[in-house]
């Protein structure tokens, strides 16, 4: 017999696609909205206002265990890729600042150890990782190096002995202002690779400065690092990090993860406009019954669904071994255009009040400009994908 309460449209997720999680994952993104929902969303833009992070909130967020539910072990779930990617969602569509803490948290910083580092450093971090105990930054880009990275690395190791010696200044650094562990990546003054380092907080030399005035993600912490003969103890060089390729390995994996963040932004200014075509009166009735209103509705649910859909099947291939640096890019530089378009409309529906704060819109708008360029900028990504499909690099 046909089951009526499925056809039952969800105008959020209107393909049904967390349907295809198992329920005990369900549950779990049932239990983080509800959290998100009840304490974030109150508070937010007010954080967002003062370019504050809301360090009040980790507590509850550690309840979850949502940090790294893709990894096997070291106090993580053990869940999917897949799962993992709808957390980043719910998280985004709050606010995506909250996304990317998660990103560089359980994705960048985590994933550095998890992907690059020995068992015994595994076992030494990851566990208060997890918990959120221990946070974490990557500390990769530079402020003359950033698309560059693989080949144009300008901070330095060298070995001394059992130490290392690191140089050099990083910038764009999320969580780099308060962070216990930072992974920092330097090329090796000896064979000219790359290579990487867990630099524990408090270290002489190593000074870390909030990026101030920023338009936009306004509630991460980003910072410009300097490393001034910062010495390192050999133990606490990645055992895996030996060139870039093992960069590039960590930056594969995490790259799903933007796009599933780029597509909760605009999921999260989509939302909001909704809520507000209902509320909103002209003409002696809701603005959401008028045509041209409901065009902009059907344009959004429209971008966001079909983004939604690219990242499902992405991670679905990474959770089969089998995504690839192309189609990792695609998702990330199709998701963060079509945020970008997203985010406008929802301006669009709102009129002034689309700027407005209190309305919330307007932070996604300002956001979905910097995860454009975040990780990765769509002329990079899309070079990636063109040289997939010719066999031919582009690059210089």
């Amino acid at each position: 017999m046909l089951d009526y309460s499925r056809l039952i449209i969800d105008p959020i997720d209107f393909y049904k696609l967390a349907d295809t999680l198992p329920s005990e994952d369900q549950a779990l993104l049932a239990e983080l909205r509800e959290y998100l929902q009840a304490e974030v969303t109150p508070v937010i833009s007010d954080y967002w206002n003062r370019a504050a992070f809301p360090h009040d909130l980790l507590p509850g967020l550690a309840k979850l265990r949502i940090m790294g539910v893709n990894y096997k072990g070291y106090g993580f779930r053990e869940r999917t890729n897949l799962l993992n990617g709808f957390i980043a969602l719910e998280l985004a569509r709050v606010d995506p600042s909250m996304a990317i803490f998660a990103g560089v948290q359980g994705g960048l910083s985590a994933g550095s150890i998890y992907v690059c580092g020995s068992e015994e450093q595994k076992q030494r971090w990851l566990p208060g990782m997890a918990a959120l105990e221990k946070i974490g930054s990557f500390c990769l880009t530079e402020p003359e190096v950033g698309s560059g990275a693989a080949g144009g690395l300008l901070t330095t190791c060298r070995r001394e002995g059992d130490e290392w010696v690191l140089n050099g200044a990083k910038r764009w650094i999320g969580n780099g202002t308060w962070a216990d562990l930072h992974v920092v990546w330097a090329r090796d003054e000896d064979d000219n690779q790359v290579k990487g380092f867990v630099v524990e907080k408090g270290k002489p030399g190593f000074s870390a400065t909030k990026i101030e005035d920023k338009m936009a993600l306004r509630v991460v912490q980003n910072a410009d690092i300097v490393l001034k003969d910062v010495r390192v103890p050999h133990e606490n060089k990645l055992e895996h990090a030996n060139s870039f390729a093992d960069t590039a390995k960590v930056l594969m994996m995490t790259r799903a993860h933007v796009a599933w963040l780029a597509t909760g932004c605009g999921l999260g200014a989509y939302e909001h406009a909704l809520a507000y075509a209902k509320k909103r009166e002209q003409f002696g009735r809701p603005i959401g019954g008028f045509q041209l209103v409901q065009d902009l509705l059907f344009r959004m649910v429209s971008g966001v669904t079909s983004s939604m859909t690219l990242c499902h099947r992405l991670s679905q291939l990474q959770d089969e071994g089998i995504m690839t640096d192309s189609q990792a890019s695609l998702a990330k530089a199709h998701t963060t255009v079509s945020a970008r378009v997203t985010v406008g409309y929802a301006r669009e529906l709102l009129g002034g009040n689309g700027i407005v704060l209190s309305e919330q819109v307007g932070r996604f708008v300002a956001d979905a400009e910097a995860i454009y360029s975040y990780e990765g900028t769509r002329e990079m990504n899309s070079l990636i994908v063109g040289k997939a499909l010719t066999g031919q690099s582009a690059f210089v």
